[in-house]
């Protein structure tokens, strides 16, 4: 196969994980907390064992300020995908870029050579 061929072939195959990828794609940073609660007779209260693990995500806002939220043990399987998916996301955009700028430095030697 050709290496312009090739090229389109892994072009298609890119954009459409990326389509798909971005259905489901989640933006923030996993975290995981354990906490006492305020009943004065529980175990965490006496050195037990915390109550958790408490599903956090946190990201960069739009004006640089870290900020997250909490996420409900429903939402856990979703948004552990969707931070999954984000991370594969990017990694298929930069494969996408790279392939894009290939592409337009061959196309910028083929004018040259003309």
């Amino acid at each position: 196969m050709p290496k312009a061929t090739q090229s389109s072939a892994q072009r298609r195959k890119l954009i459409h994980e990326i389509q798909c990828l971005a259905e489901v794609a989640v933006f923030g940073t996993l975290s995981e907390t354990y906490r006492t609660c305020g009943r004065a007779g529980c175990h965490c209260q006496r050195g037990g064992p915390k109550h958790g693990p408490h599903l956090n995500i946190s990201y960069r806002g739009q004006k640089g300020k870290t900020t997250g939220y909490y996420v409900p043990q429903g939402a856990e399987k979703a948004t552990r995908q969707g931070v999954a998916a984000w991370q594969k996301l990017q990694v298929c955009l930069r494969a996408l870029a790279e392939l894009n700028k290939e592409r337009n430095l061959q196309h910028a030697r083929e004018v040259d050579t003309q």
